[in-house]
């Protein structure tokens, strides 16, 4: 039987970094666009819900062909609220309007860095190894940022942040570090109603390419992307 599958986006409206984040143009397109509009590509998703409280971010995910049947509730979409609250809310609303879903899938805005195929195939890894694992996660390995090769400060002194006896004198002998990214997180629905994360008891790794370990959080991380994405362009177009 197939699951039935529900696509998350997550799109507050009180971005403080840059505001009006979600909607920022990039390339000429809302930054938001652009996973829509990868999620309405995929051959397993059912129905791609963007979850904000924001009805300008609304009119341009509607605009964009996605399904905002309700606005998230307030309470849901401050600094502080966990995505888990927008999630849940969103299941129970569907669920009371006798709609219910096997799988969610979770696609951040600002991790527009997508390969054509991303999301799709993670869902296929994920179906594959159902019901051994419930979840799965977008990671990408740690380069410069290693942790066995930062520093704290102390003092006004440098000190390893590890305290570590392991001492690595150069980055190709570092163990691999990786680093969740937003390019895709999943759950079955059971196991996210009983964990209320995406890290639970099996989360199975996702792992995408160096170019794609950005998160859009501030103006430079912006900055990144639209480089990237212009590059990714050009040489599209050759």
């Amino acid at each position: 039987m197939k699951s039935k599958i529900l696509a998350i986006i997550p799109a507050r409206g009180g971005s403080k970094g840059i505001p009006q984040k979600n909607i920022k143009l990039l390339l000429g397109k809302p930054l938001i666009v652009w996973t829509i509009e990868q999620a309405l590509l995929s051959e397993y998703i059912d129905r791609v819900f963007v979850s904000t409280d924001d009805p300008e971010i609304a009119s341009v995910a509607r605009d964009a062909g996605a399904d905002i049947p309700f606005l998230r509730p307030k309470e849901f979409a401050q600094d502080n609220s966990p995505t888990s609250d927008a999630v849940i809310h969103a299941l129970d609303v569907f669920e009371k309007a006798g709609e219910s879903f096997d799988i969610i899938v979770l696609l951040e805005p600002t991790s527009p860095l997508r390969e054509n195929r991303d999301i799709d195939n993670a869902i296929e890894s994920f179906l594959r190894h159902s019901p051994d694992i419930s979840s799965l996660v977008s990671v990408g390995e740690v380069h410069l940022e290693n942790p066995y090769i930062m520093k704290t400060v102390e003092n006004n002194c440098i000190v390893p942040l590890l305290k570590s006896e392991q001492v690595f004198f150069q980055r190709q002998q570092l163990p691999e570090i990786f680093f969740p990214y937003g390019v895709i997180y999943m759950s079955s629905v059971p196991a996210y109603r009983q964990w209320k994360t995406f890290y639970q008891n099996k989360t199975l790794a996702y792992k995408i390419a160096r170019w794609q370990n950005y998160e859009i959080d501030d103006i430079y991380d912006f900055y990144c992307v639209e480089a990237i994405m212009k590059n990714s362009v050009k040489e599209a177009g050759k």
